[in-house]
């Protein structure tokens, strides 16, 4: 019985908080798929809250093209993907539906696109992002910084 007790006690202390999940994507992850003079990267950080704020940013040469306020949060008892960028007036949440120790998948079937963002660990610190809706698909292949 006391073997039991001890196994239970052990299991339950073992329990991950569902953002210890997004720990793996903290630091500096930079774009390999952009054309020359061009470099684009995502970074992210923990907040003393546990939730993550990330920030993607495209450039052309010197000047920036394009930036996204990415955010992972606990809403209501669900786990959300924000992304904040100028031409939405509002923020877009993706629900993240599938979470696994190779990645996530979060979706939002209402936006126009995407509708699924699916992040995947590679080999060697890498990164693979997949976005999706409809017919249309796009991939990006990152790196992390030491």
């Amino acid at each position: 019985m006391l073997l039991i007790f001890i196994w239970v006690e052990n299991l339950c202390a073992q329990q991950v908080e569902p953002l210890d999940y997004f720990k793996w994507l903290t630091g500096k992850w930079v774009r390999l798929d952009v054309a020359s003079g061009k470099t684009a990267y995502e970074e992210w950080e923990t907040l003393g809250d546990g939730s993550f704020k990330g920030r993607g940013v495209s450039m052309n040469r010197a000047e920036t093209t394009f930036v996204e306020e990415l955010s992972i949060i606990n809403k209501d008892g669900k786990l959300y993907y924000v992304a904040e960028v100028t031409h939405n007036p509002e923020p877009t949440y993706f629900e993240i539906t599938e979470i696994s120790d190779q990645g996530f998948t979060c979706k939002n079937p209402t936006h126009d696109f995407p509708k699924k963002i699916v992040y995947q660990k590679g080999v060697q610190n890498e990164l693979l992002v997949t976005i999706s809706g409809g017919d249309r698909s796009a991939y990006f292949h990152f790196v992390k910084q030491p």
